[in-house]
């Protein structure tokens, strides 16, 4: 078995808050590259629920947190299609990104 890594550096100020986020991914040949913010969901089967981590920097603009979140949206209904096939619910998931980059006046 090949195993890889991905791991996501946090420098934390003396209230414990998120400074500078990098992250490295050995296979994609990405070493410390800066962001701004991360969002970390895994399944716990035994529990039956997803686990997050949800980081951001204080210099993390509000304008761009709202893009990030409204681009996730979109990222989770393609993900959805191709785990499931169905359509028509990663359809409405695009329409609800949609909604939300309307209601929260995303500049596109």
């Amino acid at each position: 078995m090949r195993e890889t890594k991905i791991t996501i550096n946090v420098a934390l100020d003396d209230n414990h808050i998120p400074e500078k986020l990098t992250w490295n991914a050995e296979d994609s040949g990405v070493q410390n590259m800066d962001t701004k913010s991360a969002m970390i969901s895994v399944w716990d089967d035994k529990a039956m629920e997803a686990l997050r981590i949800d980081l951001w920097t204080k210099e993390m603009p509000l304008d761009q947190m709202k893009m990030f979140i409204h681009q996730t949206i979109i990222s989770l209904g393609q993900t959805y299609h191709r785990a499931s096939g169905e359509e028509d619910v990663a359809k409405w998931m695009e329409e609800m990104a949609h909604e939300f980059a309307v209601k929260s006046a995303i500049k596109m």
